[in-house]
């Protein structure tokens, strides 16, 4: 069996109130993350959160598309585009 793989785009806004799914922009959900954009704190947060909504452990996420930029491509190992997209959809 191929293992199943969801790749999201987010946009982030460090320095909120709480880490969460706050809707869409065109075709990236926007996260709010508690956590700021200092020293990689806000990409953690970011890995974190997204990990924890899909039940998968932090080292099957990976940010592969803009690690210093507010506009995020993530990988989540384990979990399928369809089941993402549905958990983060519910998220907010």
């Amino acid at each position: 069996m191929a293992i199943q793989v969801a790749r999201i785009t987010v946009k982030v806004q460090p320095r909120a109130k709480a880490t969460r799914v706050v809707g869409r922009i065109e075709n990236a959900y926007k996260l709010q993350l508690a956590a700021p954009p200092v020293d990689g704190k806000a990409n953690e947060a970011c890995i974190a959160f997204l990990a924890e909504l899909a039940g998968v452990a932090k080292s099957r996420v990976r940010i592969v598309m803009g690690l210093t930029s507010r506009m995020k491509v993530v990988e989540i190992e384990g979990i399928a585009q369809e089941e993402m997209e549905r958990r983060l959809a519910k998220g907010h």
